[in-house]
C-alpha cells in the first residue's frame, strides 16, 4: 500500500467518525449505514442503543451492478423498513462521498417510502 492510499484511508476514517457522531440510531429512527466495496454495496438499518441490526440487504445475488443495483437494494431496504414499522432513518454514508452508489441507494430508499 502506498502512502497516498494510507492518507486516503485515514481521511475516510475521519469523515466516518464525524458522520457517525451525528447520526445515532434508535429503535424508532435507526441508522441507515452504507458500505461499499469494489464490487458490492451493502445497506443496514442499525439500532445503536441496543447494538442490533434491524434489517440488511446487499447486491450479491443481483445481476446488475453499480448505480442500478444500489437503487434496487435501497428500495428493497425501504420496503423491509416499512414492514418493520420504521418510517424514518438517519443516513450514515460512512465517510464516502455522496454520489454514485451511495446517492443511488438513498434515492431508492426514499422512493420506497422511507424518510432518509
Amino acid at each position: 500500500m502506498t502512502l497516498t492510499m494510507t492518507i486516503k484511508k485515514l481521511q475516510r476514517e475521519r469523515r466516518k467518525k464525524r458522520t457517525r457522531a451525528k447520526a445515532k440510531g434508535t429503535v424508532h429512527i435507526p441508522r441507515l449505514a452504507v458500505f461499499r466495496s469494489n464490487k458490492h454495496t451493502y445497506l443496514q438499518l442499525i439500532d445503536d442503543t441496543q447494538g442490533k441490526i434491524l434489517a440488511s440487504v446487499s447486491d450479491f445475488k443481483m445481476k446488475s451492478r453499480g448505480k442500478e443495483a444500489a437503487k434496487q437494494i435501497g428500495a428493497l431496504l425501504g420496503k423491509k423498513a416499512l414492514t418493520l414499522g420504521i418510517a424514518r432513518a438517519a443516513f450514515d454514508r460512512s465517510g464516502y462521498k455522496y454520489h454514485g452508489n451511495v446517492k443511488a441507494a438513498r434515492e431508492g430508499a426514499r422512493e420506497a417510502g422511507l424518510q432518509v
